[in-house]
């Protein structure tokens, strides 16, 4: 039988209560259960690996710029805040630190979303090198996850390394140069799928975000969605509690 965390992804950690991306709320997320997570990676200006989603600074951490325009030494002194919670604040992790906690915690699944922001700043291939030297313990636990199919096809250069194609549009998921890729995951926005149908895709495993309502995860999960993406990682397994046939 398969179980709730089976079907999940910890979606930035625990954004409902912790602050996104932060270790905290990673933390978090895996002590309520879950059992994959998901999260960003941005480049300082020295190259030094972040957890970081947006691209600039304003939202999460109240400042000008973005993260690549700041120095590492400058950058640990930032706080991310949690937009519902404006007294909770956590400091930002590096790519390394995650590494850490994931060889500490062996069963953990890790979604590492190459930003494109970073990879249309730095060179491709110099970002790859470092998000891979830094996960290099833990590369096992790892899924090399992009929108950007030329950044993906350079990790596929780099060995079997498992991948994911992320698209906002469930169409784009067909196209010849997404398929070209032999994907292991697809990731795709709920609000692009269609109404009616079975949603599998042959020789790959369909996860979609983002949802925090278990009514809409079990329907879609009916339908043939593999994962599910929530911010309530806690919330929706407590509420789902499925006994799922292989």
């Amino acid at each position: 039988m398969i179980s709730a965390a089976d079907k999940l992804i910890a979606h930035r950690g625990y954004p409902c209560h912790y602050p996104e991306n932060t270790l905290a709320g990673i933390i978090a997320a895996i002590t309520v259960g879950a059992r994959f997570i998901e999260v960003d990676v941005q480049l300082t200006a020295d190259s030094v690996a972040v957890l970081f989603h947006d691209r600039d600074l304003q939202r999460l951490c109240g400042r000008s710029g973005a993260l690549h325009d700041y120095h590492w030494q400058q950058v640990r002194t930032f706080s991310v805040r949690d937009p519902s919670n404006a007294h909770r604040q956590e400091p930002l992790s590096r790519l390394k630190d995650l590494a850490s906690l994931l060889l500490a915690h062996p069963g953990i699944t890790a979604f590492i979303e190459l930003k494109r922001i970073s990879l249309a700043h730095f060179d491709e291939n110099a970002m790859l090198a470092t998000v891979f030297a830094d996960l290099q313990a833990v590369l096992g636990q790892c899924v090399m996850i992009s929108y950007s199919l030329s950044a993906l096809e350079k990790v596929r250069k780099r060995g079997c390394q498992p991948i994911a194609v992320v698209a906002d549009d469930w169409h784009a998921l067909s196209q010849p140069q997404v398929q070209a890729l032999q994907a292991e995951y697809l990731f795709c926005d709920i609000a692009s799928l269609p109404d009616e149908g079975y949603l599998a895709l042959s020789g790959s495993r369909l996860a979609v975000y983002e949802c925090t309502d278990a009514e809409q995860a079990r329907a879609l999960l009916s339908r043939g969605v593999d994962l599910v993406e929530t911010f309530a990682i806690g919330e929706m397994l407590a509420s789902l509690q499925m006994d799922v046939k292989p």
